[in-house]
């Protein structure tokens, strides 16, 4: 059963988006519930991946884009003066289309690379919190054998792992993934799955994909944009079964995309 006690870890209202004079979101309205996996689907262009980086101040790095509305993360405005960008990145984490781990560090090094940036790394501690952080990433029985070869030598799959386990490694509250299997084959994206759903667990998760498959198979809400606009969300069974709106079905159906 869906449980509507559940707390909110985000509430976005009337959250828009642009790069220049291009509006690319028009008012977006949703809550984002604690540990549960929330996917977010529609077609390329619609403003997916720029919502889930405006969670995370990461919109406002592009020149020339800006944003405006309420983003609140655990009650706290994200826009607010006492809140430091670079500390919201460290828990709201985010994980890319395509994995991009430094190809020469060693695996070891990708794993603790955020640690060291932002000067956290407890080096006595460094070998217990590589293990964990690839463990929890599924990873650990593939490379604890050569976790001082570069990252660039894994497979696709793999260096998609890696990267989770980088921003595991930090202790985020928050999984922003985009498009995270789209650079994948079918068996590595069964595993990213299936790390998803052990995850959610621990985490709050957003995952932006094109494949409503996916969304369907691993999350608990979903949400579908177009155009710039939130057309609806719900439980993911509710959303795919009976769509409330016209231009969901068309989508889900493929009548467009």
């Amino acid at each position: 059963m869906h449980d509507v006690t559940q707390p909110a870890k985000f509430k976005v209202r009337q959250l828009r988006a642009w790069f220049g004079d291009n509006e690319v979101l028009h008012g977006i309205d949703i809550d984002i519930e604690a540990k549960r996996l929330l996917a977010i689907i529609g077609p390329s262009g619609c403003g997916k991946s720029t919502f889930i980086r405006c969670l995370n101040r990461m919109h406002e790095m592009v020149p020339g884009a800006r944003s405006s509305g309420d983003v609140a993360f655990d009650g706290v405005d994200i826009h607010g003066a006492q809140v430091d960008p670079v500390l919201l990145r460290r828990k709201v984490g985010m994980v890319f289309q395509t994995p991009n781990p430094f190809p020469t560090m060693s695996i070891r090094d990708n794993v603790l690379a955020g640690l060291r940036l932002t000067g956290r790394l407890n080096k006595a501690r460094a070998a217990e919190v590589a293990e964990h952080a690839l463990r929890d990433a599924a990873l650990w029985d593939e490379v604890k054998d050569r976790l001082d070869k570069p990252g660039g030598g894994l497979s696709g799959g793999q260096q998609q792992r890696l990267c989770i386990a980088r921003s595991l490694a930090v202790e985020p509250e928050v999984l922003l993934m985009d498009e995270p299997c789209s650079a994948l084959d079918p068996v590595a994206t069964a595993r990213i799955e299936d790390l998803m759903h052990a995850l959610k667990a621990s985490y709050t998760i957003v995952v932006v994909t094109h494949n409503m498959q996916q969304a369907a198979r691993v999350s608990d809400r979903t949400a579908f944009f177009l155009a710039g606009d939130l057309v609806e969300v719900s439980d993911t069974d509710t959303l795919f079964t009976q769509p409330r709106d016209l231009r969901t079905e068309d989508y889900i159906t493929g009548k467009f995309g």
